[in-house]
């Protein structure tokens, strides 16, 4: 990369020069490849701006001195949190300073003072789950709690539902230790009057500074006092009234929501409230959502912890996507609700707060229907629906698509119903009425919405443009904020002078050049914004390559360029809480590149025609940004938009190695169903030969193998041949035919678990069949990207099991990555395939099987029997795991633990050479704590990578299957 003139910079940057700087000088990653630039290419936003350069700092200090070499190169900086942002101001032509990897550290906590020092990287659950053994927290709490950062809701001035109780993030801001542009750096706060003078008598820049400041302040005094909303969600523009004398001169929160535009954030020290100790959550049903939004200020006179409200537009969509399915019910009847939280010292006075507001609104013209949460498990599932609202949303039913772009307005909540009612009757007559779902924060009057926005026609831009204008003229007429809780950036910053009157946005651009005369931070934001409809992600010259593939995509008008746009970017797949099986590769090595965002982010750009990645299929930046992706499929689960990066990775390594040489690993992993079948013949010599020392490190090295693997050892009779060998049942069949499925798993390395799930089908009165044939489901050849054979592999297992699909005849899957291949992607390799579809549909787990037995009982007690689970990625994916935790707790199994996230090996992932550690990171992440925390408890896995990363682990546990434990094995 060489000179260059970017968007919103004064001048020539010298790239190549500037990185050099970067990497002589800071301690640190610093990154100007495509596929980091590609990564970090856009937001959550409707807008794109791939990166000058990614700098990840290994301390804070190394931050700063990435900052002061960005100042002498006249570069653009923009300081990044967790990159969910909707209004784009987290992504610019600028160099980008990533926090979120190392700088991360709660620094210090004063339990007495209820106060805690951060630096910018760390996120709000994890400081929360630090925080808890003080019984205190953070307020704030925005939906994305899993993973936006503090210097993200500082920057952001975030709020979220708990808002209603604990205010803005502005609210919770003691001091910000910050950088300018320009060198200074000082920690600043609230500023007495005295504390002022001495300040601003020392002289320098810091003097400069507060001086200007007060200045500022005096000279729009009255314009201050009068010119900005008096609502509880006014976040749209810079915080000026926080320097007002009545406020304190606080510099530190007039500099929250700044968007990083005025200083870097190094530091922060935060104000803190306890733990709430008990809470209730009633819901209120009403006819209509302008209905509930009429009863809001009624119930604000209860004082509750928090107020959201949810229309019939949301729940529909969520209910469509079969999210959170059982909370969806317990709804009471009506087309608009309202959640409504109280906190109390104990449950009992929360739940008297719940029945008195219930009481008092019965007496009134907002009498609702209502149901009672009162069991912490049922509250959260519900709060999950709220929380989901934007993923849900993004994707309506019927395969159109929603943007932001006027997704937060905030008007008084006692103004609420009127705005409401108005701001739809604006969606009506641009006919987006039915796809834009109406939810938010109605405690504080303010509106999240997704739009229908046409964002690739020129006639559909203007509209967007038309709309958002007009949508800004409706709030200030209700003396609302443009936004109140996304913030500015670009896409409410062109708009502010709609707002403001024009003696503050003079005041406004005065604050930037106070801290920022030339521009640098983060431009275009805010303030001299770059207009709502330019840079846009998509916009009037989009353009796509159109590919042939392998994957039919059907969800995404049949094209793998669509499909991977469906990343909204709303972080989930950065998810720091509470495990989770997407991503679990970012989750040890903490790279955006290795989130489902991120690689989706590569792959947006390999597919643009003007995109940064340029050599499409043949990228190497894409290979390695997919080499740590397990294709364990969680994302197509817990991805809001069900981003499915397993099919994308096979898709991209089938096209990349077309024609080329693979990795010796596909050859041996890849093929393992034809080399498994070879070793059949002699599989105690192959055994030994793998086991001799120095010859089995010699055949690994050749086979791409990692050297710290240990082969699996070959069944000396695959189960095949057992069941072949074997006599013919005693007992009559009263269930019918099932056809058990040998997969190559099970059938050459672990037949015992083949033999358990024959005695147990048996027992529950089925007569067991196998095929005549050795046929296999492809999955190798499709999880390394070799789809032709896998296609292959696919026909002729189809066309072998013809009679028994036409016949209707159930196949029992008990690999879960097998079972689900035929349950999904086989149906996306062969979309017009009768025979393929009905496939689809007669495949079952075992559990799923067993669940229709209703007077079945195991040929061997199990009740009581103590199980920590560990259930198979794609089986969470596709399948599901409902079905066996129901069938466990009908037949006594106790569940110890469910453990929440992936095992590391992934099948051919973990054994591949160069991903040993990171496997057995993953595996530490979750897993193995789990089995070293359950006390003797049996180890259930029915995968057998899975069952294989806990073999080779050294925990003390010999994993089973669920077959083998049904049939009494390991007790």
């Amino acid at each position: 990369m060489t000179a260059q003139t970017l968007p919103g910079a004064p001048a020539e940057v010298d790239v190549e020069s500037l990185c050099d700087d970067l990497r002589a000088r800071v301690d640190g990653e610093v990154r100007s490849d495509p596929g980091s630039r590609a990564a970090y290419s856009t937001d959550g936003s409707n807008y794109r701006f791939p990166p000058i350069a990614v700098v990840v700092p290994n301390s804070v200090d190394a931050g700063a001195a990435a900052v002061r070499v960005c100042a002498e190169h006249g570069a653009p900086v923009l300081s990044r949190g967790g990159g969910t942002s909707l209004a784009g101001q987290t992504t610019n032509a600028a160099v980008v300073l990533d926090w979120t990897k190392r700088c991360h550290h709660l620094v210090s906590v004063d339990q007495e003072a209820r106060t805690c020092i951060v630096e910018p990287g760390i996120v709000l659950d994890v400081l929360n789950d630090k925080l808890a053994e003080h019984s205190l927290m953070f307020g704030p709490r925005p939906s994305t709690h899993w993973s936006c950062v503090l210097g993200g809701m500082i920057g952001n001035n975030s709020c979220g539902a708990t808002a209603q109780a604990y205010g803005k993030t502005v609210d919770n801001i003691r001091r910000l230790e910050v950088l300018t542009y320009d060198g200074l750096r000082m920690w600043v706060g609230q500023t007495s009057d005295e504390e002022l003078e001495a300040i601003t008598a020392e002289g320098g820049r810091r003097a400069e500074i507060y001086a200007s400041l007060r200045e500022l302040r005096d000279r729009n005094l009255s314009g201050i006092r009068t010119g900005f909303p008096k609502i509880p969600r006014r976040v749209s523009g810079y915080n000026l009234d926080s320097l007002l004398p009545e406020n304190g001169f606080h510099v530190a929160r007039a500099l929250v929501g700044s968007e990083g535009t005025l200083v870097t954030v190094l530091h922060a020290e935060l104000e803190l409230v306890p733990v709430p100790a008990a809470r209730d959550l009633v819901v209120l049903g009403y006819p209509d959502i302008f209905a509930a939004a009429d009863a809001v200020p009624s119930i604000l006179e209860s004082d509750p912890h928090r107020l959201e409200g949810l229309d019939d537009i949301l729940i529909g969509e969520e209910r469509s996507e079969h999210l959170h399915p059982d909370a969806i019910e317990q709804l009471p009847k009506g087309s608009g609700w309202l959640m409504v939280e109280f906190v109390a010292d104990d449950i009992d006075a929360a739940h008297a707060k719940s029945e008195e507001l219930v009481d008092r609104l019965k007496q009134t013209e907002h009498e609702p229907a209502y149901s009672y949460f009162d069991e912490p498990e049922a509250e959260d599932q519900l709060w999950q629906v709220r929380e989901g609202g934007l993923g849900a949303t993004a994707r309506p039913p019927g395969g159109g698509e929603t943007w932001e772009g006027w997704e937060d307005a905030a008007v008084s909540p006692y103004a609420l119903g009127g705005y409401l009612r108005d701001f739809h009757a604006l969606l009506e007559e641009y006919d987006y009425a039915d796809e834009s779902a109406l939810y938010g924060h109605f405690g504080q009057g303010c509106v999240h919405t997704r739009i229908p926005f046409d964002m690739r026609t020129a006639s559909g831009v203007a509209d967007f443009r038309s709309f958002v204008e007009r949508a800004a003229d409706l709030v200030v007429s209700y003396g609302g904020s443009l936004s109140g809780e996304h913030g500015d950036g670009q896409a409410r910053g062109a708009l502010l002078a709609k707002m403001y009157p024009p003696e503050i946005m003079a005041a406004f651009g005065d604050l930037k050049a106070i801290f920022d005369p030339d521009r640098h931070m983060n431009p275009g934001r805010v303030v001299w914004a770059y207009p709502v409809d330019t840079h846009l992600r998509l916009g009037t010259d989009f353009e796509q390559r159109r590919e042939r593939t392998w994957f039919a995509y059907p969800e995404d008008d049949h094209s793998f360029g669509n499909a991977v746009m469906r990343c909204i970017g709303v972080g989930k797949c950065r998810n720091h809480g509470d495990g989770g099986v997407m991503c679990p590769s970012y989750r040890v090595t903490g790279e955006e590149e290795h989130t489902t965002r991120g690689r989706s982010r590569l792959l947006q750009e390999m597919m643009r025609v003007d995109g940064v990645v340029r050599d499409s299929w043949r990228s190497k930046d894409v290979l390695e940004a997919l080499d740590l992706c397990l294709a364990c499929k969680g994302c197509k689960k817990d991805c809001p938009v069900n981003v499915d990066m397993a099919t994308y990775k096979a898709e991209f390594l089938a096209h990349h190695y077309r024609g080329r040489l693979r990795p010796m690993a596909h050859y041996t992993m890849g093929w393992l169903p034809l080399l498994a079948r070879l070793a059949s013949a002699a599989p105690g010599a192959v055994n030994a030969l793998m086991a001799t020392p120095g010859l089995s490190q010699a055949l690994k090295k050749a086979g791409g193998v990692a050297p710290e693997r240990a082969a699996p050892r070959f069944a000396r009779q695959r189960f095949v041949e057992w069941f072949a060998a074997r006599p013919a049942p005693a007992r009559p069949s009263s269930q019918g035919d099932v056809v058990l499925w040998p997969d190559s798993f099970n059938n050459n390395f672990s037949p015992e678990v083949g033999r358990a799930a024959v005695e147990v089908l048996e027992s529950a009165g089925f007569r067991v069949r196998i095929p005549s044939k050795t046929l296999c489901c492809g999955l190798t050849w499709i999880s390394t990207g070799q789809l032709a054979t896998a296609r292959r592999v696919l026909q002729r297992t189809v066309a072998a099991l013809r009679d028994d699909i036409r016949a209707g005849t159930t196949v029992v899957g008990l690999e879960p990555s097998c079972t689900a291949v035929f349950r999904s992607d086989a149906a996306e390799l062969f979309p017009h395939d009768d025979d393929v579809l009905r496939l689809q549909g007669q495949v079952r787990t075992l559990a799923e099987v067993l669940e229709g037995c209703d007077d079945w009982r195991p040929p061997s007690p199990v009740a009581g029997r103590r199980v920590v689970v560990q259930p198979h990625c794609h089986q969470h994916a596709i399948m599901g795991f409902e079905t066996d935790r129901r069938l466990m707790e009908r037949l006594g199994i106790e569940v110890v633990e469910q453990v929440p996230g992936c095992c590391g090996l992934a099948g051919n992932f973990g054994f591949e050479d160069g991903h040993y550690d990171i496997s057995m990171k993953i595996a530490e992440d979750s897993l193995l704590p789990a089995i070293r925390n359950a006390h003797g408890a049996t180890t259930l896995a029915d995968g057998f990578s899975c069952r294989t990363q806990v073999a080779q682990s050294g925990v003390d546990t010999r994993p089973l299957h669920l077959a083998q434990l049904l049939a009494g094995r390991g007790s």
